[in-house]
């Protein structure tokens, strides 16, 4: 799964590493992001395409159709094996596609001694470098603000090799021209279905130790990044 990750660099940076030729409708921030410890239900810098070009705003971390009621929370992650069939995700397949620009996510391996305590592990790309995570939910349009109702879901799929020691599950990555197509709206649900089984593999990334304040919500800064004594 992915229920927390980093998103620190300026639009710039995001949109340079996306190799995207269209107009940003509305303008964005130029100052870094900064954000180290990204949790869900928060407000997170957003990309999607409409017939004027790129829009990116901050937008809810959390998805939940309108008819969907009662006590639990809007979902977090969808499973690229339900995201296009799913009765949950019809409407934010249909019209709902985005990327999340990232550095990297965390991930928790329980201590095999002591379940109860994690280890938690920083995945980002080998080198390091931009990464997209891509997302369905229901999204502003249009020029209108974010209201009550709007939110996204980032897609994850099945670890495997390394990976699978750490979690079972992880965040879909794709890379740019995979990313620039997920977001074009002219693209079909078919073949963004078939854009999903492109995403990078694992021997794309690297991961480590980190220390365990990450675990934290009001845990933030660079530091939470850094390998912790000893691992590799």
């Amino acid at each position: 799964m992915c229920g927390r990750f980093v998103q620190s660099l300026t639009a710039v940076e995001y949109l340079e590493a996306l190799q995207i030729e269209l107009p940003v409708v509305g303008g964005f921030s130029p100052e870094p992001i900064g954000r180290y410890n990204v949790a869900p239900r928060t407000r997170v810098l957003l990309m999607h395409q409409e017939e004027e070009g790129l829009r990116l705003e901050p937008v809810p971390w959390g998805y939940a159709p309108p008819w969907a009621t009662g006590p639990r929370p809007p979902a977090i992650n969808a499973r690229v094996e339900k995201v296009a069939t799913g009765n949950f995700w019809r409407e934010a397949w249909k019209g709902g596609r985005a990327l999340v620009p990232a550095d990297g996510w965390y991930e928790w391996k329980p201590d095999p001694n002591d379940p109860k305590h994690k280890q938690p592990f920083y995945f980002r790309l080998r080198g390091g470098g931009p990464l997209f995570f891509p997302a369905v939910g229901h999204l502003p349009r249009h020029g209108r603000e974010v209201q009550e109702g709007d939110g996204f879901a980032t897609i994850t799929m099945a670890s495997v090799g390394g990976m699978a020691e750490i979690h079972d599950r992880r965040p879909l990555v794709l890379g740019p021209a995979e990313a620039r197509a997920w977001l074009d709206p002219a693209v079909g649900p078919q073949e963004a279905e078939e854009i999903l089984h492109l995403g990078m593999p694992e021997e794309a990334f690297e991961w480590f130790a980190v220390g365990r304040e990450v675990g934290s919500v009001k845990s933030e800064g660079a530091g939470l990044i850094s390998p912790i004594h000893g691992s590799s």
